[in-house]
């Protein structure tokens, strides 16, 4: 399918989402926001932790209004390559279940974030008794552009995040668990989308969070991109130390057998965007129900248009958590370069030789 006419081409200086410049991933339509805030009962929240030069860095909180250990929610996990820290992995994929928010930040600040949202849990009403509970916390090694061992997040940032979660537009780029990362040589962040498709004669939406922190070559509508080839300087430095955090939200009816298929196609679609799958990136998705199957979850063999869906979101949410994210020059002087929207038009406007 050919894609619409690009705009004029925007200021370099400017920060803007891919449809914004007329790059639209695949067909199926977004929602009103292309966030994950678009599937119903869905909140993010975001605390930028930043004190020049050295740190960079912060949390972020996807709040699914109803989620609570007497209310779990049916939840599947995959792992594309498991360098990573993931608390909570094994009882989420035993019981394919969801009973705390997801909550994203830096590699060694991890525990201070589990620790941090279990307080806040059984605090909540209906928690007075809980004796067991399995916080869900991923994270990104954000140590290129900050301090990593000063372990900046702390639990007053963590509530923050966790009180201040809103539905409606999700901040992207370089705030929340994004502050400090890079991806694909360029300075990276938060980025998000969503899609709503027909699901066995149902709408449904499936909205998708990224945390892009990963090695490889950007790849645009099949155009391989570099800083350099687009003339926007030296790229950000190498780093195995990566990771790609993936959060799928999604209101149709599904059991947790089939959101491990769901969060499998997720990590699948960084291939799209470039991503390489290095020895030290730690790659993970995450999918959660919003609506119980409890009458009989979709069939198998009617998913396909949600895959899809997937796939498409992930690949324009790391596109917009690059074009949101602004230059940063972090611990130790070193410098990730900011995707200049002006450049990349011009370059998927120039016929591949």
């Amino acid at each position: 399918m050919e894609q619409p006419p690009l705009p004029q081409r925007p200021s370099a200086r400017a920060r803007h989402r891919s449809r914004d410049l007329g790059i639209v991933i695949g067909t199926a339509a977004p929602g009103p926001l292309n966030a994950i805030t678009d599937v119903p009962g869905v909140r993010v929240g975001h605390t930028t932790v930043r004190r020049e030069p050295g740190i960079h860095s912060g949390v972020t909180a996807v709040v699914p209004d109803l989620v609570g250990p007497r209310t779990p929610l049916p939840a599947g996990v995959f792992t594309g390559n498991g360098y990573g820290k993931l608390i909570g992995t094994t009882q989420l994929a035993e019981l394919g279940t969801l009973e705390t928010p997801v909550l994203l930040t830096s590699t060694l600040s991890a525990f201070h974030v589990a620790d941090a949202l279990v307080g806040w849990m059984l605090e909540r009403p209906g928690c007075e008794k809980v004796l067991s509970l399995n916080p869900v916390v991923g994270e990104c090694n954000d140590g290129l552009l900050s301090d990593i061992r000063a372990r900046p997040v702390r639990e007053e940032h963590v509530r923050a995040a966790l009180e201040t979660a809103s539905g409606g537009p999700v901040d992207e780029g370089c705030v929340g668990a994004g502050t400090g990362t890079v991806a694909l040589g360029f300075k990276a962040g938060i980025g998000t989308a969503s899609r709503v498709t027909d699901l066995a004669g149902r709408r449904c939406t499936a909205g998708v969070l990224v945390q892009a922190n990963f090695g490889g070559t950007l790849r645009v509508l099949g155009r391989t991109l570099t800083p350099r080839s687009l003339g926007a300087g030296a790229p950000a430095p190498d780093s195995d130390a990566g990771s790609c955090m993936i959060v799928v939200a999604t209101d149709a009816p599904l059991d947790a057998r089939q959101l491990t298929r769901v969060a499998r196609r997720a990590v699948f679609a960084l291939a799209r965007t470039g991503a390489a799958y290095s020895h030290g990136s730690g790659d993970y998705a995450i999918a959660f129900g919003t609506d119980s199957p409890a009458a009989g979850p979709v069939a198998d063999a009617e998913l396909g248009p949600l895959f899809e869906a997937v796939l498409d979101g992930v690949e324009e949410a790391v596109l917009n958590s690059l074009l949101a994210a602004t230059t940063t020059t972090g611990f130790g002087g070193r410098t990730a370069p900011a995707l200049p929207a002006d450049l990349l038009l011009a370059a998927l406007a120039t016929p591949p030789r």
